[in-house]
């Protein structure tokens, strides 16, 4: 029987990778389905990269304790997998006493819930920290950071790839069946086999739980859209900016966060919707987003617009009830050799880490876990040539020519760090995975100029066709035949 493993992980993205890299401390046989060409495509890459502080979640929920531990150990994760982050603060503005009222309870709540160092301040304080930040009076939050969501995932697993975690890309599950104690795990690809399961499947949850036989959770699919300013703006917003949240409508409000380079983030909206996978954006909520984050930030002028997206929110609760539901995380006595996860949303980026401990520990209550020897916690990422000093990129290029060659000039991205990203430990060859690892088409011109350079150079590294080089997902082919580069 081959592809025989002690753990097999559904789902590869922020959480169901920091489990994968949790789980390589120790002498097991593990492995990541993940149904997506890379492992931040969906809810983990689709989001306003803020490192949440933990005072707007419910006090004694996991959502608070796992948010507040992830914000407060994050600089040690950040040095071990060479993770850019910067703890920028945050501001959640108000402008009437009715606002001024519910930000004194957040305070309370996240007094209750450890976080340390919440202040209300006046408007003078406001523009001292935030000048270009409008608002009559604000909460602050001086331990939210700001990070890469994208290389956030993409170190965890590639460092738990590096520790022995298999990584299975394009394997959508599709059937689970279980014989003389065995999880056959059937993929459009293969059948892989395992004593556990471990359901992280994100926004798909719902639907691995059911093929285990778990029928009473049910995800619903929450859109919120964003634009992304140019850099030119990011001089005027050095913190996130809030408003004040309506959580009965499930999101913190249309808000502002300068992104780790320079970028700045409008969104997000907050809209059910019917599809798992309709990553739509509407003219209708983009005015909305102009409407509502002129308010705290009337500095937006449409020539800083380079781009929209939008992400959605794995939700265990409906639109009819609002508001949250807590993360569900069980060792299942129902179903033997089953650890369940389910609506990981907000703030499930900043809660990964203890989420993973957390999933080791259930898993402890029932296996010996014993120590991995040759486990390495430490992570290199892609060296940013364009932020060494001088000397140090004169050096790089003697060593290396390719270091003199610029081809995302926006963003001054060289062909060897492509090169190094092609190459990648996961093996993702699409040019939206080189673009997540490098920033290469991320700058005013959006790949305008390197975009069919970077795909030239995927064809000759990975010996393609022209018809074989996928944007992003499956079925995004580039190309139908030769073109002029």
């Amino acid at each position: 029987m081959n592809n025989i493993y002690d753990i097999v992980i559904i789902g590869g993205g922020v959480v169901g990778s920091s489990i994968a890299r949790e789980l390589s401390k120790y002498k097991l046989k593990i492995c990541v389905l993940e149904k997506e060409l890379d492992v931040c495509l969906e809810t983990s890459g689709r989001n306003s990269g803020v490192l949440h502080a933990g005072f707007n979640n419910e006090p004694g929920s996991l959502m608070a304790k796992f948010c507040v531990e992830g914000n407060e150990g994050f600089d040690e994760i950040a040095k071990e997998l060479n993770i850019p982050f910067k703890r920028t603060g945050k501001l959640v503005v108000g402008f009437s006493e009715e606002d001024k009222e519910k930000l004194i309870e957040i305070k309370k709540q996240g007094g209750v819930n450890h976080v340390e160092g919440l202040q209300i301040i006046g408007k003078e304080k406001i523009k001292e920290l935030a000048p270009y930040v409008d608002g009559n009076f604000a909460l602050y939050s001086p331990s939210t950071a700001i990070l890469n969501p994208f290389i956030y995932t993409i170190a965890m697993a590639e460092n738990a790839k590096e520790n022995g975690v298999d990584f299975y890309l394009d394997n959508e599950v599709i059937d689970i069946n279980r014989n003389n104690n065995i999880y056959e795990v059937r993929t459009i690809k293969d059948t892989y086999n395992s004593r556990w399961i471990i359901n992280s499947a994100g926004l798909n949850s719902d639907k691995i739980g059911k093929m285990l036989g778990i029928e009473e959770y049910t995800i619903y699919p929450c859109r919120g859209e964003y634009f992304i300013l140019d850099q030119k703006v990011g001089k005027y917003l050095n913190m996130p900016a809030y408003p004040v949240p309506n959580l009965k409508e499930g999101g913190l409000g249309i808000h502002l966060t300068p992104s780790i380079d320079g970028n700045v983030f409008i969104g997000p909206s907050n809209e059910y919707i019917d599809s798992k996978d309709d990553y739509s954006t509407t003219k209708e909520v983009m005015d909305l987003l102009i409407e509502d984050g002129n308010r705290i930030f009337p500095h937006i002028k449409k020539e800083y617009f380079i781009r929209n997206f939008s992400g959605i929110r794995p939700k265990l609760v409906g639109k009819n009830q609002g508001g949250y539901g807590d993360f569900i995380i069980e060792l299942r006595e129902d179903i033997p050799n089953i650890i369940n996860l389910s609506g990981i949303e907000s703030p499930g980026l900043t809660s990964a880490v203890p989420i993973a401990k957390y999933v080791v520990n259930l898993l402890g209550e029932k296996e010996n876990l014993e120590d991995n020897p040759n486990f390495n916690k430490y992570r290199k990422g892609i060296t940013n040539f364009n932020e060494q000093p001088i000397e140090i990129k004169r050096k790089l290029i003697e060593e290396d020519e390719n270091y003199g060659e610029i081809i995302c000039r926006c963003e001054t991205i060289t062909k060897a760090e492509i090169l190094e990203a092609i190459n990648n430990p996961l093996g993702v060859d699409t040019v939206t995975g080189i673009k997540y690892r490098t920033r290469a088409m991320m700058g005013r011109c959006q790949g305008g100029y390197c975009q069919t350079r970077i795909a030239k150079l995927i064809q000759k590294e990975k010996d393609k066709r022209e018809e074989e080089i996928l944007y992003s997902r499956k079925n995004s082919n580039m190309f139908v035949g030769k073109v002029r580069v």
